[in-house]
């Protein structure tokens, strides 16, 4: 059974920064390919940002393009979505996400949920104005 568990989630005003971290309960030696989703409520969950399983490949959604930078620790697999210069409307449930074997991604595109086949509880980020 994967795991992922969020954390770094908050409140800040706009124009500070977080950092997301997911630490799944993955084998190190498999490599996933992993996103950060968003979601507001009453709306659907939308890609922030994804990383190919060797970490050489990265997509970012048009609305955090030079403001979010996603990583991945090697050495365990964690997770991390650095949010600099944070707006108001970055105000969502952050979910990380891994794609299980199988199938193939192509990183010319902000990921999409139904590529994913494990997700994480969430973490909430509110950004105040």
């Amino acid at each position: 059974q994967v795991q992922l568990v969020e954390s770094g989630g908050g409140s800040v005003q706009a124009g500070g920064s977080l950092r997301l971290s997911c630490a799944p309960s993955l084998p190190t030696y498999r490599r996933y390919s992993m996103a950060w989703f968003r979601q507001v409520a009453g709306k659907g969950r939308e890609g922030v940002a994804g990383i190919s399983p060797d970490g050489g490949a990265t997509v970012y959604s048009h609305f955090v393009m030079n403001r979010f930078t996603i990583s991945q620790d090697r050495a365990n697999s964690t997770l991390y979505l650095q949010m600099n210069n944070l707006e108001p409307e970055d105000t969502a449930m952050y979910y990380c996400a891994a794609k299980g074997p199988g199938g193939f991604l192509d990183y010319t595109s902000p990921p999409v949920p139904s590529d994913y086949d494990y997700w994480g509880q969430g973490t909430q980020v509110t950004v105040s104005s």
